[in-house]
């Protein structure tokens, strides 16, 4: 509150509005003179051998790959690198980063170098698929579960509306679950953490090589101030009008403040919001899994399950794609409040909280199937009820894996066909539409001027380049379901080699022809998308740890066969994993509506898991077997994360981040710059011995002559001139 007079209330008020004012206007011209700036795609029919961009730097390593008289550089890129017909040709990086630049540059360098390292891990993942479908006619439990004498009654799945079923129902499911359930998905998740480190290895060796060529070696990347033109603009503005401010005001902590708080209640809120959303689902799982039980059509009760998957797949899917766009949004919103002082800061924290957004917002349905669900739903008698009305669903018998695996293929498949290709052809083909529709409805001689301009001209209408965020950002999100839960998706790195190879392209084809031309920019690396992966492939070694030992049977199969079979063998796993169930101790309303659905009553009934008979001592209490799986589990997890990564680090170590080659030509390259120095030093004083009056002997018997200011000048021209 102000209790000036009203004349200095006035005058602050006008204060206000003008900085307000000047700060639009700063905006507004900033904004003009981007758009003045943006290179524009040549003509190329007009101007082909005028068009050619030659190297920045005469002395430039890059080697010169084509005639630059044939024809200009965007029709080849055009022609070699934007089209699909040339998917099976190595990208033309040179030409790529001397007509956009070295930051798109390393972009298409680092998504050829990944798509390559995709192809052996297809292969292996391919292999290892084809080692489930030759093994599951010869898997024991799965031949105990289908074997037509099986007579063991299970248990119901749901209350009231389910019956009492055979496990042999159970048949395809565990054959299925097999398929991706087996001991090669353990040497499989061992070989993508080692696949993971030699990638990034690889990417340092590949980005150090393309710094040599492309003169990186020694650049430093600027921090430039993301608002200073605006600011500055605002400053004339309003010192115009108060003559007394010299300086830019400078947000302190305390200003900061309040927008750091807010961004982590809204990072919060969003997170939450993805987990109520997750919770929503299970909710309509377990109500849709009822209601189908209590059909009349035999068929349709006999496919709940793979309907209820199917169907709360795709909405996840529909829900991870709506929530993705307006997390991005939201992002955006939380780094501006945030006030970062660079464009580098900026960039950097804007990626941070979009990846930790939409990463929570993909990953998490996978994460509930993968470690929860199934584990915290009691037993029959003390069932885990939610809102005391709604029972948790539990795994089949085969377990949680083939439903994971359901999940994965669908979110990846449906993110990559929708929102990676799909919306990257049709939201730029629609918005060039509505542009050319709107320009269709101008006057006359506004048809007329337009008809004059240039190609290159029109490609102003084009869509503007907003930067290489979303391009990495699909690509980090992919290698998380490369990575991830391997374990249980082995055919993951096809889906995403095949994925590639179209976006490569698309990209390519989407940069020459369907964006602005960007202006150029220079970087070493790629920043911060480096970081995220290295944490990317190192939590994937303890999730796939935790998806061997708790989601799969490998470590209760282990167990039974060194513990608890009689021969070594595994016959009789299956009826070890049971235990027995009093039907007589179900709690009041909750037993099936129809207790003889089977044709006899049922007195016992059997589930999954290691719990005590209700003839003993204590019924229904875990046994010692639950105990030494679980054991067995933990110790799994902890050998197996630090031996991965143990082996990580050695293929780390082994492999040198700097090629031998470029290290040698950059040890010459020192070498010959001390030598230069040493001779422009030697040359230097040969100068100032000829510029110096006395003889030598006079020089010998006194002290040295003081150096004249013009020497420097003329040693800074010399130097200048040898380069």
């Amino acid at each position: 509150f102000s209790f000036g007079p009203p004349s200095s209330m006035s005058f602050e008020r006008e204060t206000r509005n003008q900085r307000k004012q000047a700060s639009g206007v700063g905006a507004k011209i900033n904004t003009l003179v981007n758009k003045a700036t943006e290179p524009l795609h040549p003509n190329v029919e007009e101007n082909r051998a005028q068009n050619v961009k030659h190297l920045s730097y005469a002395f430039s390593r890059e080697k010169q790959h084509f005639n630059p008289s044939c024809c200009s550089l965007f029709q080849l890129l055009y022609e070699e690198w934007a089209s699909y017909s040339v998917f099976y040709k190595y990208q033309p990086i040179g030409l790529v980063r001397k007509y956009f630049g070295e930051k798109i540059g390393l972009y298409f360098a680092w998504l050829g170098l990944y798509t390559q390292m995709l192809i052996p891990a297809s292969l292996v993942g391919v292999i290892v698929f084809l080692y489930g479908c030759a093994t599951v006619d010869n898997n024991i439990p799965s031949m105990e579960i289908c074997h037509p004498r099986n007579n063991i009654t299970m248990c119901p799945l749901c209350d009231r509306a389910c019956n009492y079923w055979k496990l042999k129902e159970a048949c395809g499911t565990a054959r299925a679950s097999h398929l991706f359930d087996n001991p090669a998905t353990v040497f499989f998740s061992i070989f993508m953490a080692l696949w993971a480190a030699m990638f990034m290895e690889h990417w340092k060796r590949r980005q150090m090589r393309l710094n040599y060529e492309w003169d990186l070696t020694g650049f430093e990347e600027e921090e430039v101030s993301a608002l200073q033109l605006e600011s500055c603009i605002s400053l004339l503005f309003v010192c115009a009008w108060e003559p007394h401010i010299t300086e830019k005001e400078k947000l302190t902590c305390r200003d900061r403040l309040p927008a750091y708080m807010t961004n982590i209640v809204m990072m919060l809120l969003m997170i939450g919001v993805t987990f109520a959303i997750v919770f929503g689902v299970i909710l309509y799982r377990i109500s849709i899994t009822a209601a189908l039980h209590m059909s009349n059509n035999p068929t349709t009760r006999s496919n709940v399950r793979l309907m209820v998957k199917t169907t709360a797949a795709i909405i996840n899917l529909v829900v991870i794609l709506i929530l993705d766009e307006v997390y991005g949004a939201v992002a955006r919103w939380l780094t501006v409040l945030e006030v970062p002082k660079t464009d580098k800061s900026f960039e950097e924290r804007l990626i941070f909280k979009t990846f930790i957004l939409k990463f929570v917002n993909a990953f998490t349905p996978i994460i509930y199937i993968a470690f929860f669900r199934g584990r915290l739903v009691g037993r029959p008698g003390s069932y885990l009820y939610v809102f005391e009305s709604y029972r948790l669903e539990e795994c089949a018998h085969g377990g949680c894996l083939m439903e994971l695996c359901i999940q994965l293929s669908i979110t990846m498949l449906g993110k990559q066909l929708i929102q990676n290709n799909l919306f990257e052809i049709g939201i730029p083909k629609l918005k060039k539409l509505i542009r050319y529709i709107k320009s269709k409805r101008r006057s006359f001689q506004e048809e007329e001027r337009e008809k004059k301009l240039q190609r290159y001209e029109t490609d102003h209408f084009l869509e503007p380049f907003a930067g290489l965020t979303p391009e990495y950002m699909e690509m980090i999100i992919q290698f998380g379901f490369v990575t991830l839960f391997v374990a249980s998706f082995p055919l993951a790195p096809l889906f995403a080699l095949l994925n590639n190879i179209i976006e490569i392209r698309l990209d390519a084809k989407k940069f020459v022809a369907e964006l602005r031309r960007p202006v150029a920019a220079r970087a070493k690396d790629i920043g911060i998308w480096y970081n995220l992966l290295r944490g990317v492939a190192k939590v994937a070694v303890i999730i796939n740890a935790f998806v061997i030992s708790f989601t799969s049977d490998f470590i209760p199969r282990l167990v039974y066969q060194y513990m608890y079979s009689p021969d070594g063998s595994m016959h009789g796993f299956v009826n070890h994993t049971m235990s027995y169930f009093n039907v007589s101790d179900f709690q009041d309303g909750k037993e099936p509506m129809d207790p003889q659905h089977l044709g006899y009553q049922v007195e016992m009934c059997r589930y999954k898991d290691y719990r005590e008979p209700p003839w003993s001592n204590t019924p229904y209490v875990v046994s010692k077997e639950f105990w030494a799986v679980l054991a067995a589990r933990l110790a799994f997890v902890i050998v197996f994360q630090n031996v991965v990564m143990l082996m990580s680090d050695i293929v780390d170590w082994l492999i040198p981040d700097i090629p031998k080659d470029i290290s040698l030509q950059i040890h010459k390259e020192k070498i010959l710059m001390v030598e230069l120095f040493m001779k422009e030093e030697q040359g230097k004083m040969q100068f100032i011995d000829s510029m110096t009056p006395c003889h030598g002997k006079e020089r010998n018997n006194h002290a040295p002559i003081a150096r004249s200011r013009s020497i420097p000048h003329t040693h800074s021209h010399t130097h200048a001139n040898n380069f």
